[in-house]
């Protein structure tokens, strides 16, 4: 019985004929970087956010770099952030020359613990970048509400959250700027990299745009140093038909976490995500706290079964932000979450089957 950690091909055998002819189509239009399917492509993600402006671009990592670029985040700057999440929030900030600034997560979402971000305020802070991790937004009126305070524009790193809602409203739809990924593993993936910017400041839009097409206005007048920032057209394309099928998908992905969280309430040493009331999840992963990790990750290996570890090390532990000077025990949730953390296979075609076997094998 092979079980997929995420089930890509029948997803694709599901939407086959449709998305191949978008395909097909345009590679004989010729029309591969920008264009008319970039442009469908925007106004469905509008649509579906509710966001007056979404910007396609090249990848989740791009969008959060486009959008520190229209803030003018630049050396000396610091924002303020998560250490538990994927190199790519706090990497784009150091690539600037800014500096990230860690506040310890929650211990029951994993998200950025909002009563703590007030503290790491300084003169030197220009914008906060909280991370809806695994699926679930972060405590954004909070966040917003010390932003507002403070004068501070807040990015929301939404690159697993896209379709998730807070109080009724869409993630990427909740800040200043949302920033998502279509990576192919994503809840909403493309078959290559591909990610998206939001923001209802028509200005700030205006600006992004030409700051990923290198910068101009127009053809040759360049106005900013930009970066080549430009989603392909076949991606697009790809999208606009599987963000057809995307709602479905995302309840599904609850039915699957549901089902999990009821055959795991019972085993010993495991906890199960947590959401909020106020809240949902596109679970781009469903992970897991479990104490006897390596035992439990060697039982699931022995019967091909796939697991991942997001994250085995906090950011501030990273070698690659050394020059930071943190040590062990600064972000102590941070760290005790990573040592517990695992991933179980997710997806809207994992079957009941499937589960069952992962269920048993756990509990074996």
């Amino acid at each position: 019985m092979n079980i997929p950690f995420i089930d890509l091909k029948t997803q694709y055998e599901s939407y086959k004929d449709e998305i191949n002819q978008a395909v097909i189509s345009q590679m004989e239009s010729t029309q591969f970087i920008l264009g008319k399917q970039v442009e469908k492509l925007e106004r469905n993600l509008e649509k579906f956010t509710g966001s007056k402006n979404a910007i396609a671009c090249s990848s989740g990592t791009d969008a959060l770099l486009l959008s520190l670029m229209a803030l003018d985040i630049k050396s000396g700057d610091e924002v303020i952030t998560t250490p538990f999440t994927f190199i790519s929030t706090a990497e784009v900030i150091a690539f600037l020359g800014a500096k990230p600034v860690f506040v310890d997560i929650n211990e029951n979402d994993f998200n950025i613990d909002h009563t703590k971000i007030e503290e790491k305020i300084t003169s030197k802070t220009k914008a906060i970048m909280p991370v809806s991790l695994y699926g679930q937004p972060s405590n954004m009126n909070e966040i917003n509400k010390i932003a507002t305070k403070y004068n501070l524009p807040v990015i929301e790193d939404a690159c697993q959250s896209f379709g998730a809602e807070f109080q009724g409203k869409k993630s990427c739809n909740l800040s200043s700027i949302g920033c998502t990924s279509f990576f192919p593993s994503k809840p909403l993936g493309c078959y290559g990299d591909g990610g998206a910017i939001f923001t209802n400041d028509d200005k700030l839009a205006k600006k992004i745009r030409t700051l990923l097409n290198h910068g101009q206005e127009e053809r040759y007048k360049h106005k900013y140093i930009g970066i080549n920032g430009r989603l392909d057209a076949i991606q697009a394309a790809i999208l606009n038909i599987k963000l057809k099928y995307f709602e479905n998908e995302i309840k599904k992905r609850e039915e699957v976490a549901n089902r999990y969280n009821r055959l795991l309430e019972d085993v010993k040493n495991i906890k199960t995500p947590f959401v909020h009331d106020d809240r949902t999840s596109v679970y781009a992963q469903y992970s897991i706290l479990c104490k006897d990790r390596e035992k439990t990750i060697e039982k699931l290996s022995n019967q091909d079964i796939p697991t991942a570890i997001h994250y085995p090390i906090p950011l501030h532990l990273q070698e690659a932000f050394c020059f930071l000077g943190h040590k062990k025990g600064d972000f102590s949730v941070s760290e005790d979450v990573a040592k517990s953390i695992m991933s179980l296979p997710m997806s809207p075609f994992l079957t009941k089957e499937h589960q069952d076997k992962i269920v048993k094998t756990i509990k074996g």
